[in-house]
C-alpha cells in the first residue's frame, strides 16, 4: 500500500516536472497542422513526448488544452500591443484597435476562426473565458485611467468596458465577412473612431 502511495507521489511529480509549455507548444503546432476538429490527445502526448497519463493529469481533454493554448496566446498577443502613452481614452482606443488587428492576423486565431469556428461558440453565447475575462479588467483599468484623467466620460466603467469588448469582438471575429482584405485599414480607422467618441468625455 505504501509502495503504491509513493509510486503515485513520484508519478506526479514527474508530471509536474513537464513544462506546460512544452505541451501547449506541441499542441500548437499540431492545431496549425490538421485544426481543433482532428485535434486529439494521443498526438499531442507524442508530440510533446509525454505520455497521455501525464496529459490527462494535466488536462480533462483537448477542448481544455486548446483553451489553455488560447488563453496563453491571447496573454502574449496583448502584452505586445498594449500602449500605455497619450490619455486613458487615447490608450484604451489604441490598445483595443491594435488587438483586434492582432487577433485578426494571430495564425492560431486565423485557423480556429476560418476552420474551426464552433470551438468560439460557447465563449460567445454561454459564458466568458479566461482571455476575456482577463480582457475586460485591462480595459476597465485603462477607462478608469481615463476617467482619472479627465478624457473618458463619468459611467459605470465596468459597463463602458463591457461595451468596448463587445464592439472589438466583432469586428475581430466578423470583420472580414463585411470588408475586403485590402479595406480592414479602413475598418479599423472606423472602429478606432466608434470607441473614441463614445468614450470622449
Amino acid at each position: 500500500m505504501v509502495s503504491q502511495r509513493r509510486n503515485h507521489e513520484g508519478e506526479a511529480r514527474a508530471a509536474n516536472a513537464i513544462p506546460e509549455e512544452r505541451i501547449l507548444d506541441a499542441a500548437y503546432e499540431l492545431l496549425l497542422a490538421v485544426g481543433m476538429s482532428r485535434l486529439n490527445m494521443a498526438d499531442i502526448a507524442r508530440r510533446a513526448d509525454v505520455s497521455r497519463a501525464t496529459l490527462y493529469r494535466r488536462w480533462p481533454n483537448v477542448r481544455a488544452v486548446a483553451a489553455a493554448l488560447v488563453t496563453r496566446e491571447f496573454a502574449t498577443l496583448t502584452d505586445d500591443v498594449v500602449e500605455r502613452v497619450g490619455t486613458g481614452r487615447e490608450a484604451v482606443v489604441g490598445t483595443t484597435v491594435r488587438v483586434v488587428g492582432a487577433v485578426r492576423t494571430h495564425p492560431l486565431f486565423r485557423k480556429i476562426i476560418d476552420v474551426d469556428p464552433d470551438f468560439l461558440l460557447p465563449y460567445l453565447f454561454q459564458r466568458q473565458g479566461t482571455s476575456a475575462v482577463a480582457q475586460l479588467d485591462l480595459v476597465e483599468e485603462g477607462i478608469r485611467a481615463g476617467q482619472a484623467d479627465g478624457s473618458i466620460r463619468d459611467a459605470d466603467a465596468g459597463m463602458l468596458a463591457r461595451a468596448v469588448m463587445l464592439t472589438a469582438r466583432s469586428f475581430a471575429l466578423s470583420g472580414r465577412v463585411f470588408v475586403t482584405e485590402t479595406d480592414i485599414p479602413a475598418l479599423d480607422t472606423e472602429l478606432s473612431e466608434l470607441i473614441d467618441r463614445y468614450l470622449a468625455s
